[in-house]
C-alpha cells in the first residue's frame, strides 16, 4: 500500500504521520501520479497549526500538499493529453501531494521538460504562481523600479526574476547572506535590518512598485514611500489590504497548468533560477517541515517519496 501524510489534529511538525492508504480511485478527467517530488511551503504549515483556521480549515484526518512532479499510473475516462509512463508536473487542491501517489485532475498537470530536475519541477507550483501573480498586479514596466521585499524567498526570488524580465530595475531586501545570489540574478540588494526605509531611499528617489513575501511593515513602508497602492501586492500581510486598499493577488490569481508550463518552459530556457535548499525522504517529512520553519534558507525544502 502506498504511503501518504496525515494529522489528526492541528500542532506542530510532531503531529505528522505517515501511513499506509488504500490507493485513491481514478476518475473521469482524473489522473493517477507517482510522486517523484513534492515541495513544501510555509502556508502548509500555517494550516497544519490551525494559524489559519479561519480561511483553510482543516477536516481530519487531513492530508497536505500542493505541489507535485512525478509519472502518471493511470488514467480515468475522457483523459486525452496524457498516458501511462508521462512524466508531469503539477498539482493538487485536495492537500494530497505529500505522498507516494496522488489523483490529479488532468487540467492541473502539464508536461515536465526533461532538463528540468524532479525536485524544481516539484516544488514550482505554488511559489512560481504566487510570483507570477504578483508581478502581473504591480505590472512593471521597462525602467521602472520595483522592490520586493523578501527577495531571497520561495516566492521573493521568482519575483525578482520574473520582474528582470519586463525590464524593470528590482531591488531586493533579504539577509547579508543572501546578497551575492540576488546580484547574481540581477537583483540590488539591500538589508531589511536596520533602517530600511532610509536605505532604500539612497538608492533610489522613486519607486514604481512594490512587492511584499514577507509581511513586518512592508506595506506600510511602501505606502510611506509613495507607491500607489495599486502597484503594492502583498502575499502575507492581509489586514493591510483593507488598511491601504493594496492588492493580494497570490496563487490563486495563477493557479492553473498554462502558467505552470510557462514556467517551465523559462526553467528549460536557462531563463529562470529555483535553488533547492535541501531534500528529505517523505519519511522525514516532521525533519523537513522544521527545517523549513526553523531555518529559513534560500531556496525550496522538497519531499522526495
Amino acid at each position: 500500500m502506498p504511503k501518504a501524510v496525515r494529522f489528526n489534529t492541528y500542532g506542530g511538525p510532531e503531529v505528522l504521520d505517515v501511513v499506509e492508504v488504500e490507493v485513491p480511485p481514478v476518475g473521469p478527467g482524473e489522473v493517477l501520479v507517482r510522486v517523484r517530488a513534492a515541495g513544501l511551503n510555509l502556508g502548509e504549515a500555517k494550516i497544519r497549526t490551525g494559524f489559519l483556521h479561519d480561511r483553510f480549515p482543516a477536516t481530519f484526518p487531513s492530508g497536505e500538499g500542493s505541489d507535485l512532479a512525478g509519472i502518471v499510473e493511470t488514467v480515468g475516462s475522457g483523459v486525452t493529453r496524457f498516458t501511462g509512463g508521462d512524466a508531469v508536473v503539477g498539482f493538487t487542491d485536495d492537500r494530497a501531494s505529500h505522498a507516494e501517489v496522488v489523483v490529479v485532475q488532468e487540467a492541473n498537470l502539464t508536461a515536465k521538460p526533461t532538463s528540468v530536475p524532479w525536485e524544481v519541477a516539484g516544488s514550482l507550483f505554488v511559489a512560481g504562481t504566487t510570483a507570477y501573480a504578483a508581478v502581473r498586479a504591480v505590472a512593471p514596466t521597462e525602467g521602472e523600479t520595483v522592490v520586493v521585499a523578501g527577495a531571497a524567498g520561495g516566492v521573493g526570488g521568482i519575483a525578482c526574476q520574473l520582474a528582470k524580465r519586463r525590464g524593470a530595475r528590482v531591488i531586493g531586501t533579504a539577509s547579508t547572506k543572501d546578497h551575492d545570489w540576488l546580484r547574481s540574478i540581477g537583483v540590488e540588494p539591500v538589508s531589511y535590518e536596520g533602517q530600511l526605509s532610509e536605505a532604500l531611499a539612497a538608492l533610489t528617489p522613486r519607486i514604481d512598485a512594490f512587492i511584499d513575501t514577507a509581511g513586518h511593515g512592508n506595506v506600510q513602508l511602501a505606502i510611506e514611500a509613495g507607491v500607489d497602492p495599486s502597484r503594492i501586492d502583498t502575499i502575507i500581510d492581509f489586514p493591510a489590504v483593507g488598511q491601504f486598499g493594496v492588492k493580494a493577488e497570490g496563487s490563486a490569481a495563477a493557479a492553473n497548468s498554462a502558467v505552470l508550463a510557462e514556467l517551465l518552459a523559462l526553467l528549460e530556457g536557462g531563463e529562470l533560477e529555483v535553488p533547492i535548499a535541501r531534500t528529505f525522504p517523505l519519511d522525514e517529512v516532521q525533519a523537513a517541515f522544521r527545517y523549513l520553519e526553523d531555518k529559513p534558507a534560500r531556496g525550496k525544502v522538497v519531499l522526495i517519496p
